[in-house]
């Protein structure tokens, strides 16, 4: 049987959040990786999670098809991580998520490469987001091009570098108000980054079913309200939290789309939390989960404190009831 040290990995998008832990794991089960990214030249920050020479990187846009040809060259499986939150010149969510993951698939294919591809719960080609259009757009590319291709939409994920926590831990630090959109109702499962890690790196291994979707979850469901005050509760702090109907919020978003860091929200976002961003029904009862996979999900309450603390007023110093 073949070693891992003979299979080439390439993996698209992987010196983002997702990516490091992504290639870490995969570095971890002795693959070699190449990542490909737009800027090779800021993604050092790989080369310690694996041994000498196991990891490079190499330069790839998904807008330019013959940079992902290159990229997919003489490997064996192509992972796909690219995705933005927020649109910006060139890149566009169908540039990126609909026909860039297409590009992807297509050299996958060409190459004769297996294909992992990193989607999202909230893809849906009917969604009000162009957001969950786009990624249901690339979707359907990808399996157009590799039919056998495993597909894996986690809910929102959480860890140290996230945009999620991280963010409204930083809002909560600058402001005294935090706003709940739609009522902090919206429903949410999220899931730790190193879990959805594990489970590309199992799909890589051959554990998923050919062409099957996967929905990644986290060990629980909870509203948007429960998570602004977990993470206020997790770093000492009182705030307000106000209702924000939606139509109000998507106003608010209109200002605020082009706000720098924590403050950003564009109206793209406010139509995401319009729907609930769970784990199926019906991926639960084919098995297309987590658990499915044999992976328990580490939940909100145990990792994230690890990185949180750094928003406290003292740090790590601060004492509870202080």
């Amino acid at each position: 049987m073949a070693s891992n040290l003979d299979t080439l990995v390439t993996v698209f998008g992987g010196s983002g959040f997702l990516g490091r832990s992504v290639v870490r794991a995969l570095a971890k089960r002795d693959y070699r990786i190449r990542v490909a990214v737009r800027r090779p030249e800021l993604a050092g920050h790989l080369q310690p999670l694996g041994r000498v020479g196991q990891i490079h990187a190499v330069q790839a846009n998904l807008r330019y098809p013959a940079s992902v040809e290159a990229a997919m060259r003489d490997s064996h499986v192509a992972i796909n991580l690219v995705g933005i939150l927020t649109e910006g010149g060139a890149q566009t969510f169908d540039a990126v998520q609909g026909s860039g993951a297409g590009a992807v698939a297509s050299a996958a294919n060409a190459a004769g490469a297996r294909m992992v591809h990193v989607s999202a719960i909230g893809a849906d080609e009917n969604s009000p987001s162009g957001y969950g259009r786009s990624k249901a757009a690339g979707e359907k590319a990808v399996l157009s091009a590799v039919p056998s291709a495993t597909i894996l939409r986690p809910s929102i994920m959480f860890g140290p570098e996230d945009q999620f926590t991280n963010r409204f831990a930083a809002l909560a630090t600058i402001s005294p108000v935090l706003p709940l959109i739609g009522g902090g109702l919206t429903r949410l499962q999220p899931v730790y980054v190193g879990d959805v890690a594990t489970a590309i790196a199992d799909a890589v291994d051959g554990k998923t079913k050919a062409g099957a979707t996967y929905e990644l979850g986290g060990q629980e469901v909870l509203t948007m309200r429960e998570i602004i005050e977990f993470i206020l509760a997790t770093i000492e702090r009182k705030r307000m939290l106000v209702s924000l109907p939606f139509g109000l919020a998507k106003l608010q978003a209109l200002l605020l789309q082009f706000a720098p860091g924590a403050l950003k929200l564009t109206p793209d976002q406010v139509e995401l939390l319009r729907s609930d961003n769970v784990v199926s029904d019906a991926a639960k009862a084919a098995g297309l989960t987590l658990e499915g996979l044999g992976i328990t999900a580490d939940s909100l309450e145990a990792i994230a404190p690890q990185y949180l603390w750094r928003f406290r007023r003292t740090g790590q110093f601060a004492h509870r009831g202080a």
